[in-house]
């Protein structure tokens, strides 16, 4: 059955993309079976022996024809390779097969939970300002992300470009550190606006795909010395080849000459932009982030290793070193190691 074919693709868009394929056929076929009309033999020999008044004869009934499909509907009925579909097209919904509407609920960057995310030293500093004896932070924590876009606009101005929302939370969580009452040590909100045109630009090694102009703010929620924040615009160039994927991003920073700014040289140490490519086999997919500031000499590498589990859950391994993995340590810089589970809409 082509629903088994389906579900049994390792890529979440790869499985959705051959479900979207069913279903659009699905209604042609209904009515070529409604419409087809083929007269029952039976009926035939009836009517031939009321006529001559000869004994009718019984004869199986033909079956029904096999209903033609257009081609376009054909082609939408085969399923192609899971490294052939294009993760990109299906996320940004670029193209018209992929369109899904306003206000639909989509993956963002990764949300995931690191059950165990161990640190090779903690940054207390920021916090002993407000507790007499500080906090001494456990070198393992928990951590996870949280991140969705949805569709605004569409065809905005009816032209080629979407209007999208996205939403990325990501929090640092001492659960094991019972003698401080397991807090919350860093929580990151960062809500930003994108506008997104499909571009189709072979480059031989890669097919670009979309270009995306954004305007982010992060923060985390702090006052006073605790306080971490800034706004950027950013654009961003999405391509991919087969089972490889990466995008560029190049921001500029909206607020740095705010006199009471507690963050006033993070661009020292993230940087002006990032990288960020994954490759996919199996059900597997290797990702690497990259950002570094050339005239400072900081910047900051994430790899991570998703592999199947169950469904929609995917194991997860993240590794990290640099500065900058939460807003509190953007100038503060570290190792780290985390194990856990990843979502894959």
């Amino acid at each position: 059955m082509r629903l088994e074919r389906c579900s049994v693709l390792g890529d979440a868009s790869a499985r959705l993309a051959c479900y979207d394929g069913l279903a659009k056929v699905a209604p042609a076929v209904k009515a070529a079976g409604e419409n087809a009309i083929v007269a029952p033999a039976a009926d035939i020999n009836a009517k031939i022996a009321e006529a001559t008044d000869a004994p009718a004869r019984t004869q199986p009934a033909a079956p029904p024809p096999e209903p033609t499909l257009p081609p376009k509907v054909a082609e939408l009925t085969t399923i192609p390779p899971e490294g052939t579909v294009s993760r990109m097209v299906q996320e940004w919904e670029l193209d018209r097969a992929s369109k899904r509407g306003v206000f639909n609920f989509r993956p963002h960057h990764d949300t995931y939970l690191l059950l165990a995310n161990y640190s090779s030293s903690s940054n207390d500093a920021p916090f002993e300002e407000f507790t007499p004896a500080g906090i001494k932070s456990k070198h393992v924590e928990l951590t996870y992300q949280i991140s969705f876009k949805m569709k605004m606009i569409e065809h905005l101005l009816s032209t080629p470009v979407d209007l999208w929302f996205g939403y990325t939370q990501n929090s640092f969580w001492q659960a094991y550190n019972r003698a401080a009452s397991s807090p919350f040590r860093e929580t990151n909100y960062q809500p930003e606006l994108m506008l997104t045109t499909p571009l189709a630009l072979d480059l031989g090694i890669l097919d670009v795909r979309h270009l995306t102009l954004g305007l982010n703010h992060q923060s985390n929620g702090q006052t006073s010395t605790l306080s971490r924040s800034w706004n950027r615009i950013y654009a961003e160039l999405g391509a991919e080849k087969g089972k490889f994927g990466v995008s560029f991003r190049l921001w500029k920073r909206l607020d740095n000459a705010r006199s009471d700014n507690d963050n006033i040289d993070i661009t020292d140490y993230l940087g002006h932009g990032d990288v960020r490519a994954t490759y996919r086999w199996d059900g597997h997919e290797i990702s690497v982030m990259g950002r570094r500031n050339f005239s400072t000499n900081h910047g900051a590498l994430q790899v991570g290793w998703a592999f199947p589990v169950a469904a929609n859950l995917k194991g997860y391994v993240q590794g990290f070193s640099g500065y900058g993995q939460s807003l509190i340590d953007y100038n503060y810089a570290q190792k780290s190691i985390g194990a856990g589970f990843l979502v894959d809409f």
